[in-house]
């Protein structure tokens, strides 16, 4: 039931008007006797193709927004522990679990810091205020290493901290790049518009499918819908690869992860 469920989230109502269209043209084409034998190889070769290569891409792009949030998150928990273990108590070195000012402190910050990140990365948050909103967070952590350094945690712990925070931002640039960008938009064109057109096309292939299968005459009907239905439906998959994080499609980057990370940060 899943597989079908996922295979439905490819067919939308442009699956319906291609097929329509056709469907149509397959028609028009056996009242008018509009017949060729075109070499089914053209569609491959100049749609097909392309396509593939596009959800390739796509799917790179995906990979390597999962890689990219996954350094974040554990940059982010190096800063928690780091702010939880590294300041000493009253001049002494420094023991397990023991600076609730700091760890509190930063798991504030990195909770703010997630919550702001899926808030801006949804599809229609990439906007300047949820942008400063992230670099807030960021100035904060930032500030926080300070009072680490206040705590006379070693310049050197402080200077890896500093890392820690701008591996966080640099991951957090390379995620906002591939939110921001998408794969050549001429390409993306030219497989639209002639996934759009060829099934209208081949009509008198299909039409001349008809004719020879005198048992099964809707055989080119049938074909016509099965065509459509395969270039749409992979043109479908492209566009919910295209952009990770707008949560349309089943292949989408979950970033709804405070919840699971609140018990980590209570550690």
């Amino acid at each position: 039931m899943k597989t079908l469920k996922d295979f439905l989230t490819v067919i939308d109502a442009q699956t319906l008007i291609v097929s329509a269209l056709a469907i149509g043209s397959t028609y028009l084409c056996l009242r008018y006797g509009l017949m060729a034998d075109i070499p089914t190889g053209l569609i491959g070769l100049a749609v097909v193709f392309p396509i593939v290569f596009s959800i390739n891409t796509a799917y790179k792009r995906r990979e390597e927004a999962l890689r990219y949030f996954g350094s974040l998150k554990a940059h982010a928990m190096s800063l928690y522990f780091a702010h939880r273990d590294w300041a000493p108590e009253d001049g002494e070195a420094p023991s397990t679990h023991s600076n609730s000012e700091h760890s509190d402190r930063v798991r504030g910050l990195i909770e703010e810091l997630l919550t702001s990140l899926g808030q801006y990365l949804a599809k229609d948050g990439r906007t300047a205020k949820h942008l400063r909103a992230m670099f807030d967070v960021f100035s904060r952590l930032s500030t926080s290493h300070e009072a680490l350094r206040a705590a006379k945690v070693p310049p050197n712990e402080i200077s890896r901290a500093n890392q820690y925070l701008s591996k966080i931002i640099t991951d957090f640039e390379r995620m906002r790049n591939i939110a921001e960008y998408r794969t050549p938009v001429s390409l993306r064109a030219y497989s639209v518009v002639f996934l759009n057109v060829f099934p209208v096309a081949f009509g008198p292939y299909f039409a001349t499918l008809c004719t020879k299968n005198e048992a099964f005459p809707s055989v080119g009907y049938v074909v016509a819908v099965i065509y459509s239905l395969v270039l749409v439906s992979l043109d479908n998959i492209q566009e919910h690869l295209e952009d990770p994080f707008d949560n349309i499609g089943t292949d989408d980057i979950n970033l709804n992860v405070l919840d699971e990370y609140r018990d980590v940060l209570a550690l």
